[in-house]
């Protein structure tokens, strides 16, 4: 199948402001793409482009005084397979793991496994290991967390998600995530595409998404705590530690966003 992909944003800005954005398709599903992912800026600026250290492609470019404009269109084939299920996965043993994964084991800024090892033992430590045990946080978060666009918070941590109950994708997302690490699984948030293809309507309002990965078994696999079923179509932008590594746009003085729209459609092929 094909799917269009694409988003278009304003920001207002007081004053020449760097900024950063990360909203290119990743590069592992560059080879899907149907011609470029450009970004285009309106007034056009210069920009200079960058991989970091999580692999994840980022434009730089400094805003001028005003409104800036920012967009993309792409079209990607998609296999229209869901997400892979595998309930056979193993879990590693930390001194089994490759040198990579180590670090998402680590706590993070918004997945505070300090604070929520105990919870965590509690909570799964008697439950079964590998697949079933990232499938059981998955099934707690999904449980535990009432979804709401009007409940966003873009400082919510992963144990204020837990005492609130209340969040959106990103916040599953870090529970789920810090829960994994507390229990020995690396786990790498990830944002990206995800519309509702193969879904029943209604639809909601069209936004980017947050899902990650666990390494099982010497792979890594998608969950997803928020929706907590296979899903078709998911296109990924960019992987890191939590929300800070994958932002869509860093922002190095003060602006603000005046407009926002995503899209994500399956098109026809003809």
């Amino acid at each position: 199948m094909r799917i269009r992909v694409g988003f278009d944003m304003s920001f207002e800005c007081p004053r020449p402001t760097p900024k950063i954005f990360t909203v290119n398709v990743h590069s592992t599903r560059v080879s899907d793409l149907i011609g470029r992912d450009e970004l285009r800026f309106d007034p056009p600026v210069p920009m200079a482009s960058y991989r970091d250290g999580f692999g994840n492609w980022c434009t730089r470019i400094v805003a001028p005084t005003g409104t800036l404009r920012v967009s993309a269109d792409a079209l990607v084939t998609d296999s229209g397979i869901p997400d892979p299920y595998v309930p056979g996965a193993r879990q590693l043993p930390v001194p089994d793991l490759p040198e990579e994964a180590l670090q998402f084991l680590l706590g993070s800024r918004y997945c505070e496994t300090d604070r929520l090892s105990n919870t965590a033992w509690q909570l799964f430590g008697d439950g079964p290991t590998g697949w079933g045990r990232v499938q059981a946080i998955c099934d707690y978060v999904h449980r535990h967390i009432t979804f709401g666009y009007e409940n966003a918070r873009m400082t919510r941590t992963a144990l204020e998600a837990l005492n609130e109950q209340v969040g959106v994708c990103r916040d599953f997302t870090h529970l789920a995530v810090a829960f994994c690490r507390c229990m020995n699984i690396p786990a790498r948030y990830c944002t990206g595409y995800l519309g509702e293809i193969g879904m029943p309507p209604p639809y909601g309002p069209m936004d980017f998404a947050a899902w990650f990965e666990a390494y099982l078994d010497g792979n890594w696999y998608t969950f997803d705590p928020r929706n907590n079923i296979p899903r078709i179509g998911r296109v990924l932008i960019a992987r890191g530690r939590d929300a800070a590594d994958v932002a869509i746009s860093n922002s190095y003085g003060p602006n603000t966003l005046t407009s926002f729209r995503v899209w994500t459609d399956e098109v026809s092929e003809a």
